[in-house]
């Protein structure tokens, strides 16, 4: 799996245990995400895959670096994703 690959899965994953918030985004702690089951299996280094999402500006969170343990009450927010039109427009433009 690439890591476009699994930034897509990891959104996936976020969607899954995350809770919705009024603006469009998803938050989800980073123990929720490291303890489960179904992403142990799927991401062979979730905090190398964060930190892909986090230069993309894809989701959000404190710090560079994400530590099991130490870390595990830290937001992670999967940012909203834009308008179709938008993505359009922008497509259009350029």
């Amino acid at each position: 799996m690439n890591v476009e690959e699994e930034i897509q899965k990891l959104e996936e994953e976020i969607h899954r245990l995350g809770s919705v918030q009024p603006d469009g985004s998803y938050k989800v702690t980073f123990g929720v995400l490291f303890n489960d089951d179904r992403c142990a299996n799927i991401f062979e280094a979730l905090v190398g895959t964060l930190r892909a999402a986090k230069k993309r500006k894809i989701v959000a969170f404190p710090g560079e670096l994400l530590l099991q343990g130490v870390h595990d009450n830290v937001e992670i927010t999967l940012r909203p994703s834009p308008p179709q039109a938008a993505v359009a427009a922008a497509a259009a433009s350029s």
